[in-house]
């Protein structure tokens, strides 16, 4: 039997738009065999997992404007642009708390992996998480940007945004076996992505000229990987929900107001589809033979 899987693309704060979309997967019970998460994907999916519906859009209003939650401030002071302690462990442990008993309920079914890239090789690592609470490290690690973040070490590992090596890990789900796949990007179909700056990458990370390389060929994986997307949306072999144009959001977008624009697009989005999407996933025969079965 295939499995069906849901991916999840980053973004930084564009992914408000992906939190939306999951809210209405919640709302309409929507569950897949696997979800694969990169950077603020990996964020939004991990509160998809513990079934905490609005989670994201509240905590994310509430504290845009914190410069312990995402600053300038915070990179100056602690060489992270995303407060760690913050974000990380007050936030999810005594602000808005995650629900992690839920988390490991919904794993048993559903699998979990945050993306991360390793800086020493320069390749995507598909890190499985099955609990929150020991291993958040690598959900940290997939949403630490290049430049703006320190790396992030793990059992001898050092990683950083998940983004930097494969942005969209549809065909890495599909080798793992996920053959059927929900993808929700974040940037519309017209979107090509330009070179990274050649001599910044050099200076940063001289002493990971794999990595290096990597940042200087991002933009040549990505735009294929989008390619690759439209190829395997006309055979019907996934499913995909992307915004109809560019989201307009700041990179540490400050403005609650904006940011509530951008998930409610995620929303309509969201819902627009649903009924197509529920006859993709086949959910629609399945009702059919319930009530069948029941008379």
């Amino acid at each position: 039997m295939s499995k069906t899987g849901l991916v999840l693309e980053g973004g930084g704060m564009r992914g408000i738009y992906t939190a939306g979309v999951l809210d209405v997967f919640m709302e309409k019970g929507l569950r897949f065999d696997g979800v694969i998460g990169v950077s603020a994907g990996a964020i939004h999916g991990c509160s998809f997992l513990s079934g905490q519906m609005g989670r994201s859009i509240r905590y994310y209003k509430k504290y845009c404007s914190d410069p312990r939650f995402m600053s300038m401030r915070s990179f100056i002071t602690t060489g992270n642009v995303v407060g760690v302690d913050f974000c990380y462990h007050e936030l999810p442990d005594k602000l808005d708390i995650y629900d992690h008993d839920a988390f490991l309920r919904n794993v048993k079914d559903t699998a979990f992996y945050a993306t991360c890239t390793n800086v020493e090789t320069g390749k995507p690592e598909y890190c499985r998480i099955t609990d929150m609470r020991t291993q958040i490290d690598y959900l940290r690690a997939s949403a630490s940007l290049p430049y703006l973040s320190r790396l992030v070490e793990i059992n001898g590992k050092k990683y950083l945004d998940g983004g930097c090596t494969d942005s969209i890990p549809v065909e890495a789900f599909r080798k793992m076996g996920y053959e059927r796949n929900v993808v929700v990007l974040t940037r519309p179909a017209d979107h090509v992505r330009k070179p990274e700056h050649k001599l910044m990458a050099g200076l940063m990370y001289r002493k990971y000229p794999a990595f290096v390389r990597a940042l200087r060929s991002h933009h040549l994986r990505y735009n294929r990987t989008t390619r690759r997307i439209a190829e395997l949306e006309r055979e019907g072999s996934i499913f995909v929900i992307r915004p109809a144009e560019s989201l307009n959001i700041g990179r540490l977008e400050k403005d609650p107001e904006n940011i509530q624009r951008v998930y409610d697009i995620g929303r309509a989005d969201g819902e627009k589809y649903m009924a197509q999407l529920e006859k993709w996933l086949g959910l629609n025969e399945k009702k059919d033979t319930v009530a069948r079965d029941k008379k």
